[in-house]
């Protein structure tokens, strides 16, 4: 994440994460350091994983701390093992000890969704399908949670309801039709959009490939069913296949020729990373 990324979209966010955490004071900090003094802690992986989220961990410190220094041993997309020193830090006492929560919130959750998405992206190596996220994210998180997607292996689906079209059961039901959510999307989106459509039979694939939909999802299709599918568009669209794809059945998805799969459990299902700050010094 650049920093011209942080400063325009991340900032406001991880500001308004640390209000959360301090409303006023910090009294727990306040009551043992009352005043300026120079500190050092280290930040010890605790267990095996792809660490992600290293500049907005950075970013906190550096809004509570003027005089905050990082010295890092990985970048983010590096694999890290349970008792590896990732990085040292220094600084305030008074900010590592505050902002030592909100930061390890974000590079935990982050490293975990980078983790666990690397985990699913490794069984496409060598194929075709590139493995997508979603929407399903945690509010005012999405920034976040995406960029560690990437981290992992995996590609972005749109990222929010400006910047694609993709017609699911209800838009269907609101237009009557596939091949009427097709035709009005296609009247109304700027050119430059594509046209996704969410099919859940083969009646509908077939009505959504003829109606020249781009991408067409295949949702909660069993494997075989997939496969038809993907006959019967012959390539005049691209291929999602889509529902409770995790990584225990993402196995069975690799060879049937879909151009994407999309995860929600990427971000909504991926554990936390097991990071931590240790051995808090003065200097």
């Amino acid at each position: 994440m650049n920093n011209i990324t942080m400063k325009l979209n991340a900032d406001e966010l991880i500001k308004l994460a640390l209000c959360e955490d301090i409303t006023s004071e910090d009294i727990t900090t306040n009551s043992v350091m009352p005043e300026y003094r120079k500190g050092k802690v280290e930040l010890i992986c605790k267990q095996d994983g792809v660490i992600a989220g290293l500049d907005v961990f950075k970013r906190v410190f550096e809004l509570l701390d003027d005089t905050f220094e990082i010295r890092f041993h990985c970048k983010d997309g590096d694999f890290v093992k349970k008792g590896d020193l990732a990085a040292e830090l220094t600084g305030d006492i008074r900010a590592l000890l505050s902002g030592e929560r909100t930061a390890l919130n974000y590079l935990q959750r982050m490293s975990g969704i980078a983790t666990y998405t690397r985990s699913i992206a490794a069984l496409l190596e060598g194929t075709k399908t590139r493995l997508l996220d979603t929407r399903k994210t945690t509010p005012n998180m999405r920034i976040f949670e995406k960029y560690a997607v990437r981290v992992g292996g995996g590609f972005n689906h749109r990222y929010n309801l400006s910047d694609g079209v993709l017609l699911k059961d209800n838009h269907i039901g609101a237009a009557g039709s596939v091949q009427k959510a097709v035709a009005m999307a296609k009247e109304y989106a700027p050119f430059v959009r594509k046209i996704e459509i969410e099919v859940e039979n083969l009646d509908m694939v077939r009505e959504a490939a003829d109606a020249g939909a781009d991408i067409i999802m295949l949702d909660n299709m069993d494997v075989d069913t997939m496969k038809k599918a993907i006959e019967i568009i012959n390539g005049r669209a691209q291929t999602e296949c889509s529902g409770n794809v995790t990584r225990e059945n993402a196995e069975k998805l690799v060879n049937i020729g879909v151009d994407f799969i999309s995860s929600g459990a990427l971000t909504h299902s991926a554990p936390a990373l097991d990071l931590s700050l240790k051995n808090l010094r003065a200097v």
